[in-house]
C-alpha cells in the first residue's frame, strides 16, 4: 500500500472527523507555521510527517 507524502484536505477531514472546509482551515494554519520556519508549502496540502509530529507527537520514517 502506497502512502502519499502530502495529505489533502480530504485526508485531514477523515483523520479529524470534520468537514472538508474545516480541514482547509487547519491546513492553512499549519502551512503558515511551515512558511514561518522557512519551508516551501503546497497550497491545500500538508506533509504527512509534519502532520504526525504536530498531532501525535512523533514522526514516522
Amino acid at each position: 500500500m502506497k502512502t502519499n507524502y502530502l495529505m489533502s484536505a480530504e485526508d485531514v477531514a477523515n483523520e479529524l472527523g470534520v468537514s472538508k472546509g474545516h480541514a482547509y482551515k487547519v491546513i492553512r494554519q499549519l502551512n503558515k507555521e511551515l512558511e514561518k520556519s522557512g519551508f516551501i508549502v503546497v497550497t491545500g496540502k500538508i506533509p504527512r510527517a509534519f502532520w504526525e509530529k504536530k498531532f501525535y507527537g512523533y514522526q514516522t520514517a
